[in-house]
């Protein structure tokens, strides 16, 4: 007979105790600064990085978050993300652990499911080949892949769905990461047949789309990393406004991360065109530096 705590699924404690693992071998960035939170927070963040991570290595064929490579079955995937996170929202136990705890976590933090599906109809536009025509294009992919999380983020610390001036801090945020990630990730986005500079830019810097990443246009696409990082810089301005409004360990650990982020962004523009030689991170020298100068600004509010 099949025992009633097997048939609802895993229990909360294990689904976080997986999902602090996942996100530990997912993004070391985002594991330090979440270790930041207090403890609900924190447990709840995890669970959030679980279904969001899954949902994206599934649509890229990675592993946390890895050695990308182009799907054939691009429509698929996104229906398996659909499927499973329709039956989460429901509160149907999945026996998959991403969408368990989206089930656990969308329930307890009450996270408006707008902001779910919106992030959802990032992976749609992939699924698509969409590409970026304008810098306003390129802003409304970071905000479904990115932004929508850090909206999903901010009602898990607190802040009330009905907050719209915070919760646009918060899908600034979001936006900073992905803009800091394109710029970093141009050479191995290419690599899949993918780019998420807006053609326009491409155009104004007399660059073929689709031959961006040849040689001898490293120094126009290190141009263009420029502008990724001024970019970031506009949008982590606006998150570091928003965080005031936070408690105190979550101002802490937002504050962290964008440091972290920004620096990201800020080293491939540093690079020239030599960024895409070698993979862009924060070491973990830098990173402590920023939970400590982070702990500072969190402190004067």
């Amino acid at each position: 007979m099949t025992s009633a705590r097997h048939a609802e699924g895993p229990t909360r404690e294990a689904l976080v105790a997986t999902a602090g693992e996942t996100i530990s071998r997912g993004s070391k960035s985002f594991s330090l600064a979440s270790r930041l939170f207090d403890r609900p927070t924190r447990e709840r963040a995890w669970l959030l990085y679980a279904w969001c991570r899954h949902c994206d290595d599934l649509a890229d064929g990675q592993t946390l978050g890895h050695d990308a490579r182009t799907v054939i079955d691009a429509h698929e995937r996104l229906s398996l993300i659909r499927i499973g996170t329709d039956r989460a929202l429901r509160g149907v136990p999945a026996g998959e652990m991403p969408f368990d705890a989206l089930r656990i976590v969308a329930a307890e933090a009450a996270i408006p499911e707008r902001f779910i599906w919106d992030h959802v109809a990032g992976f749609e536009l992939d699924a698509q080949d969409w590409r970026p025509r304008t810098e306003a294009d390129m802003i409304r992919y970071c905000y479904h892949v990115a932004g929508a999380v850090g909206c999903m983020m901010a009602v898990i610390m607190g802040v009330s769905p009905d907050d719209e001036e915070t919760l646009g801090q918060a899908s600034d945020l979001g936006i900073a990461f992905q803009l800091a990630n394109i710029a970093r990730d141009l050479s191995d986005d290419h690599a899949i047949d993918r780019c998420y500079l807006p053609i326009e830019w491409l155009v104004e810097m007399d660059v073929p789309p689709g031959e961006h990443m040849k040689p001898h246009f490293r120094e126009r696409m290190a141009v263009l990393a420029g502008r990724l990082e001024r970019l970031v810089e506009r949008y982590e301005a606006s998150a570091r406004q928003g965080a005031r409004k936070l408690p105190f360990r979550s101002r802490w650990a937002v504050l962290t991360a964008a440091g972290i982020y920004g620096d990201i962004a800020r080293e491939v523009a540093r690079r020239g065109a030599t960024a895409w030689d070698s993979r862009v991170v924060t070491r973990r020298r830098a990173k402590l530096g920023w939970v400590a100068r982070s702990w500072w600004e969190a402190r004067r509010g």
